[in-house]
């Protein structure tokens, strides 16, 4: 999997004005993020709103992105929840020839113990025909994966092979990058880290930012991957502000607004998330007009 190596997008699904799925849009985001030099596409994440997608609008869009990809660069599967048995289901009934890996987050809102989500991930290992790369998120699902559980993990199924880091502890991603397999894939998680994790030993980044900005977020990876930092800094140091903007009033209200800003899609998002606010949407422009 040497294209973890590198940076990844969490893709959004853009709405029309009346919230019907844009595929237009999606061909449109798509192409921006393969033409900017990002490595790979995570379909069907957090960030693609997956959760208000019914069953028959995420299949359309991953038929959608599968067409239109042609086999260009790897994509990534996101396939989770808090429902072991659903998830395994979920794999199992899912064609994952086009996907060279899945994503799969922790268990959210149960809160399970350590134990329990090492038999969680134990299972899906199991079912999976396809490589498993880890998602820590504990701001979203209310627990951590802790780096002793990912290391057992990647130690007891090779098909799991990373984990997405986005508890935004760098010195945690530090411990865990030196306890873990030399072959296992660290990947940040937080825009804002994915510098310092990659400087630190890490994969690369599974970024949200790099679907507005995916020849910034290619280019300070890559950079940062050959040892050249003080080039890859320069990149950071431009896209930082934004960083920290489009996080504000959540995801992917943010960098929905920046894409719409580039004339990439509508802004629109799915109840319970909305719109970010016209102050915030004027912050966004302004930052990203001295970028230009």
């Amino acid at each position: 999997m040497e294209f973890l190596n590198g940076s990844g997008v969490a893709m959004i699904t853009p709405f029309k004005e009346d919230g019907e799925v844009d595929f237009e849009a999606v061909a449109d985001v798509f192409e921006h993020i393969v033409k900017g030099g990002i490595d790979y596409v995570v379909v069907m994440g957090t960030t693609a709103e997956t959760a208000t997608l019914s069953d028959q609008e995420r299949d359309q869009v991953v038929e959608t992105i599968i067409k239109i990809n042609k086999n260009r660069i790897p994509l990534v599967l996101g396939i989770g929840g808090n429902n072991t048995a659903a998830v395994v289901s979920s794999i199992k009934n899912t064609s994952l020839s086009a996907f060279e890996a899945v994503l799969s987050v922790c268990p959210y809102y149960t809160r399970p113990s350590q134990e329990g989500i090492y038999q969680h991930f134990k299972h899906i290992a199991e079912a999976s025909p396809k490589p498993i790369i880890l998602y820590n998120v504990p701001p979203r699902t209310g627990v951590f994966i802790s780096n002793e559980t990912t290391v057992r993990l990647a130690k007891d199924f090779p098909n799991i092979i990373g984990t997405k880091d986005a508890t935004g502890d760098l010195e945690s991603v530090i411990s865990l990058i030196d306890k873990a397999p030399k072959d296992f894939h660290v990947i940040s998680g937080d825009d804002a880290l994915a510098l310092a994790v990659v400087m630190s030993g890490g994969s690369g980044v599974i970024s949200v930012i790099g679907g507005a900005l995916p020849y910034q977020v290619s280019q300070m990876i890559r950079l940062a991957l050959n040892g050249e930092v003080v080039a890859a800094k320069v990149y950071q140091s431009q896209m930082m502000n934004l960083i920290q903007l489009i996080f504000k009033e959540g995801n992917p209200p943010g960098v929905k607004k920046l894409s719409e800003q580039l004339g990439l899609c509508s802004c629109k998002v799915r109840l319970p998330l909305i719109q970010v606010s016209d102050k915030l949407s004027q912050l966004i422009f302004e930052a990203h007009k001295t970028m230009v």
